[in-house]
Protein backbone atom coordinates (compact mmCIF):
# COMPACT_ATOMS: atom_id res chain seq x y z
CA UNK A 1 0.00 0.00 0.00
CA UNK A 2 2.96 2.55 0.92
CA UNK A 3 4.43 2.11 -2.68
CA UNK A 4 0.66 2.35 -4.34
CA UNK A 5 0.45 5.87 -2.60
CA UNK A 6 4.32 6.75 -3.38
CA UNK A 7 3.55 6.39 -6.58
CA UNK A 8 0.25 8.14 -6.75
CA UNK A 9 2.13 11.25 -5.38
CA UNK A 10 4.77 10.87 -8.33
CA UNK A 11 2.44 10.55 -10.86
CA UNK A 12 0.85 13.85 -9.54
CA UNK A 13 3.69 16.13 -9.73
CA UNK A 14 3.67 15.81 -13.76
CA UNK A 15 -0.07 16.99 -13.14
CA UNK A 16 0.60 19.96 -11.35
CA UNK A 17 3.24 21.37 -13.75
CA UNK A 18 0.96 20.58 -16.64
CA UNK A 19 -2.05 22.76 -14.74
CA UNK A 20 0.43 25.27 -13.95
CA UNK A 21 1.40 25.22 -17.97
CA UNK A 22 -2.78 25.60 -18.96
CA UNK A 23 -3.25 28.18 -16.35
CA UNK A 24 -0.06 30.92 -17.53
CA UNK A 25 -1.03 29.86 -21.43
CA UNK A 26 -5.06 30.23 -21.18
CA UNK A 27 -5.01 33.63 -18.86
CA UNK A 28 -2.16 34.96 -21.45
CA UNK A 29 -4.04 34.09 -24.39
CA UNK A 30 -7.13 36.34 -23.53
CA UNK A 31 -7.22 39.75 -25.24
CA UNK A 32 -6.57 43.23 -23.84
CA UNK A 33 -3.78 44.57 -21.85
CA UNK A 34 -3.36 44.13 -18.28
CA UNK A 35 -1.99 47.47 -17.32
CA UNK A 36 -4.78 49.04 -18.96
CA UNK A 37 -6.95 49.83 -15.67
CA UNK A 38 -4.18 51.60 -13.35
CA UNK A 39 -2.42 53.32 -16.65
CA UNK A 40 -4.05 56.93 -17.69
CA UNK A 41 -5.26 57.76 -21.04
CA UNK A 42 -2.48 59.75 -21.55
CA UNK A 43 0.12 57.74 -20.02
CA UNK A 44 3.96 58.26 -22.10
CA UNK A 45 5.49 55.41 -23.50
CA UNK A 46 8.30 55.65 -20.88
CA UNK A 47 5.75 55.15 -18.35
CA UNK A 48 4.15 51.70 -20.10
CA UNK A 49 7.78 50.32 -20.52
CA UNK A 50 8.52 51.00 -16.71
CA UNK A 51 5.33 49.16 -15.04
CA UNK A 52 5.54 46.58 -18.53
CA UNK A 53 9.54 45.59 -17.00
CA UNK A 54 8.10 46.30 -13.05
CA UNK A 55 5.36 43.08 -13.88
CA UNK A 56 7.54 41.26 -16.15
CA UNK A 57 5.64 42.04 -18.83
CA UNK A 58 8.18 43.03 -21.61
CA UNK A 59 9.88 39.38 -21.53
CA UNK A 60 8.61 36.19 -23.50
CA UNK A 61 6.01 34.24 -22.58
CA UNK A 62 8.38 31.06 -21.50
CA UNK A 63 10.39 33.45 -19.70
CA UNK A 64 7.31 34.87 -17.72
CA UNK A 65 6.91 31.03 -17.21
CA UNK A 66 9.97 30.07 -16.07
CA UNK A 67 9.97 33.03 -13.06
CA UNK A 68 6.52 32.45 -12.40
CA UNK A 69 6.91 29.23 -11.37
CA UNK A 70 10.32 30.04 -9.81
CA UNK A 71 8.61 32.28 -7.77
CA UNK A 72 5.23 30.49 -7.01
CA UNK A 73 7.70 27.74 -5.48
CA UNK A 74 8.87 30.08 -2.93
CA UNK A 75 5.27 31.33 -1.96
CA UNK A 76 5.50 34.47 -4.08
CA UNK A 77 2.47 35.29 -6.72
CA UNK A 78 3.30 38.42 -7.65
CA UNK A 79 1.65 41.94 -6.94
CA UNK A 80 -1.95 42.60 -7.65
CA UNK A 81 -1.86 44.93 -10.34
CA UNK A 82 -5.78 46.42 -9.53
CA UNK A 83 -4.99 46.96 -5.43
CA UNK A 84 -0.94 46.16 -5.45
CA UNK A 85 -1.20 43.85 -2.11
CA UNK A 86 0.82 40.78 -2.75
CA UNK A 87 -1.48 37.80 -4.41
CA UNK A 88 -1.06 34.95 -2.11
CA UNK A 89 -2.54 37.22 0.72
CA UNK A 90 -5.74 38.01 -1.25
CA UNK A 91 -5.76 34.08 -2.40
CA UNK A 92 -5.54 32.71 0.64
CA UNK A 93 -7.99 34.86 2.43
CA UNK A 94 -10.40 34.26 -0.36
CA UNK A 95 -9.47 30.72 0.02
CA UNK A 96 -10.47 30.10 3.55
CA UNK A 97 -13.69 31.70 2.64
CA UNK A 98 -14.57 29.51 -0.01
CA UNK A 99 -13.27 26.45 1.58
CA UNK A 100 -15.80 26.93 4.68
CA UNK A 101 -18.56 27.29 2.31
CA UNK A 102 -17.67 24.52 0.25
CA UNK A 103 -17.08 22.47 2.91
CA UNK A 104 -20.30 23.28 4.33
CA UNK A 105 -22.29 23.03 1.17
CA UNK A 106 -20.65 19.50 0.57
CA UNK A 107 -21.49 17.71 4.01
CA UNK A 108 -24.99 19.20 3.04
CA UNK A 109 -24.88 17.61 -0.04
CA UNK A 110 -23.00 14.60 1.03
CA UNK A 111 -25.54 13.35 4.10
CA UNK A 112 -28.95 14.45 2.02
CA UNK A 113 -27.56 12.64 -1.22
CA UNK A 114 -26.41 9.64 1.17
CA UNK A 115 -30.01 9.76 2.44
CA UNK A 116 -31.49 9.58 -0.88
CA UNK A 117 -28.89 7.17 -2.62
CA UNK A 118 -29.24 4.38 0.11
CA UNK A 119 -33.40 4.84 0.83
CA UNK A 120 -33.69 4.73 -3.23
CA UNK A 121 -31.78 1.71 -3.90
CA UNK A 122 -33.00 -0.24 -0.73
CA UNK A 123 -36.48 0.09 -1.94
CA UNK A 124 -35.95 0.08 -5.43
CA UNK A 125 -38.62 0.96 -8.15
CA UNK A 126 -41.12 2.05 -4.99
CA UNK A 127 -42.83 5.41 -5.14
CA UNK A 128 -39.70 6.37 -2.19
CA UNK A 129 -37.35 5.38 -5.12
CA UNK A 130 -39.13 7.78 -7.83
CA UNK A 131 -39.22 10.31 -5.46
CA UNK A 132 -35.56 10.10 -4.11
CA UNK A 133 -34.81 9.51 -7.76
CA UNK A 134 -36.92 13.25 -8.87
CA UNK A 135 -35.29 14.99 -6.15
CA UNK A 136 -31.94 14.11 -7.15
CA UNK A 137 -32.64 14.86 -10.80
CA UNK A 138 -34.08 17.97 -10.03
CA UNK A 139 -30.85 18.80 -8.11
CA UNK A 140 -28.66 18.39 -10.57
CA UNK A 141 -31.02 20.75 -13.39
CA UNK A 142 -32.09 23.55 -11.45
CA UNK A 143 -29.68 26.13 -12.53
CA UNK A 144 -28.32 27.07 -9.12
CA UNK A 145 -27.17 30.69 -9.76
CA UNK A 146 -31.47 31.19 -10.65
CA UNK A 147 -31.94 29.15 -6.97
CA UNK A 148 -29.37 31.60 -5.44
CA UNK A 149 -31.79 34.57 -6.25
CA UNK A 150 -34.72 32.59 -5.44
CA UNK A 151 -33.42 32.01 -1.84
CA UNK A 152 -32.90 35.33 -1.95
CA UNK A 153 -35.93 36.91 -2.61
CA UNK A 154 -37.60 34.12 -0.33
CA UNK A 155 -35.68 33.97 2.87
CA UNK A 156 -34.34 37.32 2.64
CA UNK A 157 -36.36 40.16 1.23
CA UNK A 158 -40.00 38.71 1.93
CA UNK A 159 -39.67 36.04 5.18
CA UNK A 160 -36.38 38.24 6.37
CA UNK A 161 -35.12 35.09 8.02
CA UNK A 162 -31.31 35.20 6.89
CA UNK A 163 -29.45 37.82 5.77
CA UNK A 164 -28.92 38.13 1.51
CA UNK A 165 -25.26 38.89 1.06
CA UNK A 166 -21.96 39.33 2.55
CA UNK A 167 -19.79 37.22 5.01
CA UNK A 168 -20.61 39.03 8.15
CA UNK A 169 -22.10 42.11 9.62
CA UNK A 170 -21.94 45.29 7.97
CA UNK A 171 -20.54 43.43 5.01
CA UNK A 172 -17.33 42.62 6.65
CA UNK A 173 -14.99 39.73 5.27
CA UNK A 174 -13.67 39.15 8.30
CA UNK A 175 -14.69 35.30 9.80
CA UNK A 176 -15.39 34.78 13.20
CA UNK A 177 -17.40 31.39 14.37
CA UNK A 178 -20.49 32.61 15.74
CA UNK A 179 -24.02 32.52 14.78
CA UNK A 180 -23.93 36.29 13.14
CA UNK A 181 -21.42 35.26 10.89
CA UNK A 182 -23.11 31.63 10.44
CA UNK A 183 -26.33 32.73 9.26
CA UNK A 184 -24.58 34.70 5.93
CA UNK A 185 -23.40 30.87 4.80
CA UNK A 186 -26.56 29.10 4.96
CA UNK A 187 -28.44 30.45 1.94
CA UNK A 188 -25.32 30.48 -0.14
CA UNK A 189 -23.84 26.75 1.28
CA UNK A 190 -27.45 25.28 0.97
CA UNK A 191 -27.97 26.63 -3.13
CA UNK A 192 -24.62 25.26 -3.66
CA UNK A 193 -25.51 21.81 -2.09
CA UNK A 194 -28.17 21.27 -4.38
CA UNK A 195 -25.64 19.97 -7.49
CA UNK A 196 -23.37 17.78 -5.38
CA UNK A 197 -26.55 16.34 -3.37
CA UNK A 198 -28.19 15.43 -6.80
CA UNK A 199 -25.08 13.96 -8.26
CA UNK A 200 -23.94 12.07 -4.61
CA UNK A 201 -27.87 10.64 -4.44
CA UNK A 202 -27.40 8.86 -8.29
CA UNK A 203 -24.30 7.53 -7.67
CA UNK A 204 -25.08 6.17 -4.00
CA UNK A 205 -27.92 4.73 -5.86
CA UNK A 206 -26.86 3.09 -8.10
CA UNK A 207 -24.20 1.58 -6.08
CA UNK A 208 -26.62 -0.04 -3.31
CA UNK A 209 -28.66 -1.34 -6.26
CA UNK A 210 -25.87 -3.23 -7.23
CA UNK A 211 -24.28 -3.77 -3.92
CA UNK A 212 -27.75 -5.46 -3.04
CA UNK A 213 -28.01 -7.77 -6.06
CA UNK A 214 -24.46 -9.66 -5.64
CA UNK A 215 -24.32 -13.03 -4.22
CA UNK A 216 -22.47 -12.18 -0.83
CA UNK A 217 -25.54 -10.19 -0.13
CA UNK A 218 -27.85 -13.40 -0.98
CA UNK A 219 -25.43 -15.39 1.10
CA UNK A 220 -25.98 -12.99 4.01
CA UNK A 221 -29.81 -13.64 4.10
CA UNK A 222 -29.45 -16.99 3.99
CA UNK A 223 -27.04 -16.94 7.12
CA UNK A 224 -30.09 -14.92 8.81
CA UNK A 225 -28.22 -11.50 9.11
CA UNK A 226 -30.81 -8.86 10.08
CA UNK A 227 -31.57 -5.90 7.47
CA UNK A 228 -29.68 -3.85 9.65
CA UNK A 229 -26.90 -5.48 9.59
CA UNK A 230 -27.11 -5.81 5.26
CA UNK A 231 -26.90 -2.25 5.42
CA UNK A 232 -23.47 -1.97 7.44
CA UNK A 233 -22.12 -4.26 4.89
CA UNK A 234 -23.78 -2.22 2.00
CA UNK A 235 -22.16 1.08 3.63
CA UNK A 236 -19.24 -0.74 3.65
CA UNK A 237 -19.06 -1.41 -0.07
CA UNK A 238 -20.37 1.79 -0.84
CA UNK A 239 -18.25 3.75 1.46
CA UNK A 240 -15.07 4.51 -0.95
CA UNK A 241 -16.60 4.84 -3.92
CA UNK A 242 -19.14 7.73 -2.18
CA UNK A 243 -16.10 9.57 -0.33
CA UNK A 244 -14.79 9.56 -4.02
CA UNK A 245 -17.24 11.33 -5.68
CA UNK A 246 -17.78 13.72 -2.15
CA UNK A 247 -13.69 14.84 -2.64
CA UNK A 248 -14.47 15.54 -6.39
CA UNK A 249 -17.62 17.71 -5.56
CA UNK A 250 -15.44 19.79 -2.94
CA UNK A 251 -12.67 20.36 -5.32
CA UNK A 252 -15.57 21.80 -8.20
CA UNK A 253 -17.59 23.40 -5.60
CA UNK A 254 -14.09 25.17 -4.65
CA UNK A 255 -13.34 25.81 -8.30
CA UNK A 256 -17.04 26.60 -9.55
CA UNK A 257 -18.54 28.89 -7.08
CA UNK A 258 -18.32 32.20 -9.22
CA UNK A 259 -21.77 32.65 -10.19
CA UNK A 260 -23.13 31.68 -6.29
CA UNK A 261 -19.99 33.68 -5.08
CA UNK A 262 -21.45 36.71 -7.44
CA UNK A 263 -25.01 36.27 -6.37
CA UNK A 264 -24.75 36.49 -2.59
CA UNK A 265 -21.16 38.80 -2.53
CA UNK A 266 -19.06 36.05 -0.42
CA UNK A 267 -15.75 37.28 -0.52
CA UNK A 268 -14.30 33.77 -1.30
CA UNK A 269 -12.19 32.26 -4.56
CA UNK A 270 -15.16 32.49 -7.21
CA UNK A 271 -15.86 36.73 -6.12
CA UNK A 272 -12.18 37.49 -6.43
CA UNK A 273 -11.79 35.89 -10.04
CA UNK A 274 -14.59 37.53 -10.92
CA UNK A 275 -13.08 40.91 -10.22
CA UNK A 276 -9.88 39.84 -11.68
CA UNK A 277 -11.33 39.01 -14.84
CA UNK A 278 -13.02 42.29 -15.52
CA UNK A 279 -10.09 44.12 -14.49
CA UNK A 280 -7.89 42.07 -16.06
CA UNK A 281 -5.70 41.74 -13.30
CA UNK A 282 -3.10 38.74 -14.42
CA UNK A 283 -1.05 38.10 -11.18
CA UNK A 284 -4.21 37.96 -9.11
CA UNK A 285 -6.14 35.81 -11.88
CA UNK A 286 -3.32 33.50 -12.49
CA UNK A 287 -2.36 33.43 -8.89
CA UNK A 288 -6.26 32.15 -8.15
CA UNK A 289 -6.66 29.66 -10.46
CA UNK A 290 -2.99 27.85 -9.93
CA UNK A 291 -4.14 27.91 -6.27
CA UNK A 292 -7.74 26.44 -6.91
CA UNK A 293 -5.87 24.03 -9.40
CA UNK A 294 -3.20 22.77 -6.71
CA UNK A 295 -6.12 22.36 -4.71
CA UNK A 296 -8.11 20.46 -6.69
CA UNK A 297 -4.85 17.65 -7.81
CA UNK A 298 -4.03 17.55 -3.93
CA UNK A 299 -7.77 16.66 -3.14
CA UNK A 300 -7.82 13.95 -5.59
CA UNK A 301 -4.71 12.63 -4.04
CA UNK A 302 -6.26 12.81 -0.67
CA UNK A 303 -9.28 10.78 -1.85
CA UNK A 304 -7.10 8.15 -3.45
CA UNK A 305 -5.01 7.39 -0.42
CA UNK A 306 -8.25 7.67 1.85
CA UNK A 307 -9.96 4.94 -0.81
CA UNK A 308 -6.79 2.93 -0.48
CA UNK A 309 -6.94 2.54 3.27
CA UNK A 310 -10.93 2.03 3.06
CA UNK A 311 -10.37 -0.54 0.61
CA UNK A 312 -7.16 -2.34 0.23
CA UNK A 313 -8.49 -4.40 -3.58
CA UNK A 314 -7.52 -0.79 -5.05
CA UNK A 315 -3.62 -1.34 -3.85
CA UNK A 316 -3.97 -4.42 -5.29
CA UNK A 317 -5.12 -3.93 -8.56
Amino acid sequence: MIEFLIRRVIYAMPIMLGVALVCFALVHLAPGDPLVSILPPDASQELQQKLRALYGFDRSYPEQFVSWIARALQGDLGVSIATSRPVLDEVLKAVGNTLRLAALATLIGFILGSLFGFVAGYFQNSWVDKLASLTAVLGVSVPHYWLGMVMVIVFSSQLMWLPASGAGPSGSDLWQWNWEHIQHMVLPAMTMSVIPMGIISRTVRALVADILAQEFVMGLRAKGLTDLGILAHVVKNAAPTALAVMGLQLGYLLGGSILIETVFAWPGTGFLLNSAIFQRDLPLLQGTILVLAMFFVVLNLLVDMVQTLLDPRIARG
